[in-house]
């Protein structure tokens, strides 16, 4: 049985917890898991795409010329795909990609799932959660805490000088913007600027709803998170560095 550290919001272990082999020490089976990520892929998409085939597109309705003696191929109307507004070969119509997986599937996967975790030492277990507002920003807040890092939270809409201003007197090495919470998007460009002018050495993550990979490598942050774990992990590479 695998026991695995209870923490409280503050980042204090409180104890132990014993975990079940039934669910946490599984056989992994990276087949059902492959499956079910597959399946929940596939159900994302709206499968709407659609276009015409040479018998659903206009015009054809008499020979473009005559069969002999042009010295052309052999046609008869302008909806082959060949022609320029012509019909599609093999057209994409709307269809359903969802999958149909297994309960018993379903199953193995989330066990073999949890159980990488705790074989990766990536299962963190909490006593009590307890946060004023659900928003991203408190969970990354939480779990960077609980791996031992000291986070200072400016709140909301900060201006770009006054996390500097900030960074400067605390002599923070990694900083974070939350879309939409610690700073505007707009505001983000100009403020890893501004740090990456005035504090060298210091690096800033960005991270949010609306922030993708692309984006952040646009205006020119650091390391991109896409959630709560990505950040940690940034965070501990990072300084481990």
């Amino acid at each position: 049985m695998a026991n695995v550290k209870v923490f409280n919001m503050q980042g204090a272990q409180v104890g132990e917890i014993a975990l079940s082999d039934e669910v946490f020490g599984a056989e992994v089976h990276v087949s059902a898991m492959h499956t079910v990520v597959r399946a929940y892929l596939n159900a994302q998409r709206q499968g709407t795409q659609s276009a015409k085939t040479r018998t659903e597109v206009r015009g054809g309705g008499r020979k473009i010329y005559r069969q002999k003696g042009t010295g052309n191929a052999r046609h008869h109307g302008r909806r082959a795909p060949q022609f320029t507004h012509g019909g599609v070969v093999f057209a994409p119509k709307p269809r359903d990609y969802r999958i149909s997986v297994p309960r018993k599937v379903r199953r193995l996967a989330m066990r073999s799932a949890l159980s990488c975790k705790v074989n990766d030492a990536e299962m963190i277990v909490i006593d009590n959660l307890a946060i004023e507002e659900a928003k991203t920003k408190n969970i990354v807040k939480m779990l960077l805490e609980n791996y031992g890092f000291t986070v200072i939270d400016l709140g909301r809409d900060v201006a770009p000088e006054a996390i500097v201003a900030a960074a400067r007197d605390t002599g923070a090495r990694l900083i974070g913007l939350s879309a939409l919470m610690t700073t505007t998007v707009g505001a983000m460009e100009r403020t890893i600027a501004l740090v990456h002018e005035q504090l060298p050495g210091v690096a800033v993550m960005v991270g949010g709803a609306v922030i993708t990979q692309e984006f952040a490598e646009q205006i020119g942050a650091d390391f991109y998170a896409k959630d709560a774990a990505a950040s940690t992990r940034v965070a501990s590479t990072f300084f481990d560095d």
